[in-house]
């Protein structure tokens, strides 16, 4: 393993008169508008025109009825929003004098969320909700301007990225950290994301007006055996762990940490998992994700990942996409697991599901993010 002649050494910084753009902070604010703007439009169906102005919500009067919970959500949904707009806008902007336009794209952005839920059946458009929004993206866009000397141009944290992640890391860096957030939505096997038969069944169902099951279809009916089940769940969760680990060791220099680093992203992941099983159902579902089936394809993913950790990095990309498009095809092809389906009819969702809409989106697209940047010609250069 190459070690660089003197560890305590900093890499170059860039020069002070042309301060980098933060790529990280970019891809990041674009990501998570696009949450943003999920969460407030979903399930994107019924829309219909009662006659009211999309407007109309800012002369109401305010709700009647309202929680601390709503409050303290909606501010913190967009906390931040606010801290990636301050963070994107440098170096054109100084942190400080960035926080108005900020907040100003914040207050603008949620003002258009809720003039569209006029025309969503399910939803109401609230000018609490915009108050507390507003109040979530100035408190997150002072929080940024606070903490820019941390994250951006030469600072500790940017120095520590530099020698330990390669140059154009800053797009895989964001795929990476979205997958924790992906796996908080419940799913047929662990690490079984890009699971696209549910929106899909239910999207035929109503364009045709009569139940469809794609998984169903396909299969002839034909209803898998509990060992076909139980190697389903193995391969889905060893090549998921597989892709995702691989992904990270690609976006880190050799003299990086890297068994450090991998296990603490895994074992983040992990919590966070856990995290969203109490959260969304019941404290003690924390741990309902662990079976034996998924125990085993976590053992044959570390043995995988163990294998593969000192191999070039083109075999390591293309063991990772191929990782993850298998994870496609099994988790699509295979009906939902009959046990996975009446435990989740026992559970009793919490008041999270209303971010139910966004975690779904995001455990949909992030297979199809990370196969993106693990093929994408940019991304294979060499940091």
């Amino acid at each position: 393993m190459p070690v660089p002649p003197d560890s305590r050494s900093e890499p170059p910084a860039t020069p002070a008169s042309a301060p980098a753009a933060s790529s990280f902070a970019r891809v990041s604010l674009l990501v998570y508008t696009l949450l943003i703007v999920y969460a407030s439009w979903y399930p994107f169906s019924g829309w219909r025109d009662m006659g009211i102005k999309p407007f109309d919500y800012l002369g109401a009067r305010l709700p009647y009825y309202w929680t601390v919970f709503d409050v303290w959500t909606n501010v913190a949904g967009y906390i931040p929003l606010g801290l990636l707009l301050v963070l994107a806008l440098h170096p054109h902007l100084r942190p400080w004098w960035a926080i108005w336009p900020a907040t100003v794209a914040g207050v603008l952005l949620s003002a258009c969320m809720e003039a569209v839920q006029t025309y969503l059946p399910t939803r109401v458009p609230s000018n609490l909700d915009l108050l507390t929004n507003s109040l979530g993206v100035a408190l997150g866009a002072v929080l940024g301007a606070a903490c820019s000397r941390y994250f951006l141009e030469d600072s500790r944290f940017l120095m520590l990225r530099r020698r330990w992640f390669s140059g154009a890391a800053s797009r895989g860096l964001v795929v990476a950290w979205l997958w924790p957030l992906a796996l908080i939505y419940p799913q047929n096997h662990l690490f079984g994301l890009g699971h696209l038969v549910p929106p899909l069944s239910a999207f035929f169902s109503d364009l045709f007006d009569t139940p469809i099951d794609l998984a169903t279809t396909w299969l002839n009916s034909a209803q898998p055996s509990a060992e076909q089940y139980w190697l389903a769940d193995v391969i889905v969760t060893a090549c998921g762990l597989t892709g995702a680990a691989l992904l990270v060791l690609l976006l880190m220099r050799r003299q990086a940490p890297r068994r450090r680093l991998v296990t603490l992203y895994l074992l983040a992941c992990i919590a966070a998992k856990s995290l969203a099983c109490a959260l969304f159902f019941a404290p003690q579902n924390a741990f309902v994700w662990i079976s034996p089936s998924a125990v085993g394809g976590i053992m044959l993913g570390t043995l995988m990942i163990v294998g593969l950790a000192w191999a070039p990095p083109t075999a390591q990309r293309r063991v990772a996409a191929l990782a993850l498009i298998l994870s496609l095809v099994v988790t699509n092809a295979v009906p939902a697991n009959p046990y996975y389906l009446s435990t989740l009819e026992t559970w009793v969702q919490g008041k999270f599901l209303n971010f139910d809409g966004a975690a779904q989106f995001l455990s949909v697209l992030w297979p199809f993010l990370a196969i993106w940047f693990l093929l994408h010609p940019v991304h294979r250069r060499p940091g």
